[in-house]
């Protein structure tokens, strides 16, 4: 496992070098983390006792200061921590490739991706078809359900097909209670049938879903965000990158009241990257890449532990 490891990133670097994107090194202890609900930072305390640190969720936030800073194509492969996090697909700690191409546009770097997919998975990878799907397709063909118009009942009906039932206290607001649903049906229902033998590409995910993504000029009930499926396993998730420092500070704060309606520990806005954001973020578009999961679909591993040198159970 660990040659295979090996020849993979070695793959990467290269597959990068070849177009000339510079690798680059940023701290895994960071400032100020995400805001997120649904992704929960490891706090560390360091000696002697000083202000709260984290350790980074993603590279995103430090990735895009140096493309503020003009620095140009840029990938980076690295450990990230997210807390309570474990399955057959999940471990705590580890390890993403993410990158960002100045001025390309989401079909660009989709085509990149799946140009790098193939390449680690050899022939393998040259075998798989590939399609593309919008995010609405994709809950119509396997659920036959409209994901942009079902109702919340509709929603939490089939999520209690698969055992969830929400206990809430206090709840969280209506969209996000939406988005819940969603996210529930995408990760036990569609995404595992999704890439069955290709590579599957769903693009335009619900406005309310787009994070650090711009949404879609021409329908903004949906982001300019992708993830790719490979034998039902989510393998990448990219934005076209939101450039407004005032629209990501909007999301930022809209995140934080979340977080307070559900009880969750008030964070910090990360100042640095609204600064960068508003210094002029180059147009452009990033995804990052769960390597394990692609060792794993490189070596037909079933749990990601059987990838891993040291899981954290064992660490």
């Amino acid at each position: 496992m660990l040659e295979c490891r090996a020849s993979l990133l070695a793959g990467t670097r290269a597959f990068f070098a070849d177009r000339g994107v510079l690798e680059v090194d940023t701290p895994l202890l960071v400032n100020a983390t995400v805001t997120d609900v649904h992704i929960h930072s490891a706090r560390v305390q360091l000696e002697p006792p000083s202000c709260a640190h984290f350790l980074h969720t993603s590279p995103e936030y430090a990735m895009k200061r140096l493309l503020a800073a003009g620095v140009g194509d840029i990938f980076q492969i690295c450990h990230v921590i997210r807390a309570g996090e474990r399955s057959r697909l999940h471990n705590p700690e580890f390890t993403l490739i993410e990158w960002y191409r100045a001025g390309f546009s989401l079909a660009t770097l989709m085509s990149e991706v799946e140009q790098l997919v193939r390449a680690l998975l050899g022939t393998s990878g040259e075998q798989r078809t590939c399609e593309h799907l919008s995010y609405r397709d994709a809950f119509l063909r396997e659920l036959g359900l409209d994901p942009l118009t079902a109702s919340l009942a509709d929603l939490a009906r089939l999520t209690r097909t698969i055992g969830y039932q929400a206990e809430h206290s206090p709840r969280p607001s209506l969209s996000a209670e939406r988005d819940e649903h969603l996210e529930l049906l995408m990760g036990a229902l569609v995404g595992p049938k999704l890439g069955r033998g290709a590579l599957t590409f769903v693009d335009r995910y619900p406005a309310s879903q787009a994070a650090l993504a711009q949404l879609d000029p021409h329908d903004a009930r949906v982001a300019l965000r992708f993830e790719l499926y490979c034998d039902g396993i989510e393998l990448a998730n990219g934005f076209q990158e939101l450039a407004s420092a005032a629209e990501q500070r909007a999301r930022f704060q809209h995140d934080l009241q979340e977080r307070g309606a559900r009880g969750l520990p008030a964070l910090d806005i990360d100042e640095r990257l609204l600064a960068a954001l508003a210094a002029g973020l180059p147009a452009c578009a990033g995804v990052a890449l769960g390597f394990d999961r692609l060792v794993m679909l490189a070596t037909g591993a079933h749990h990601i532990d059987e990838v891993l040198t040291f899981p954290t159970s064992r660490a």
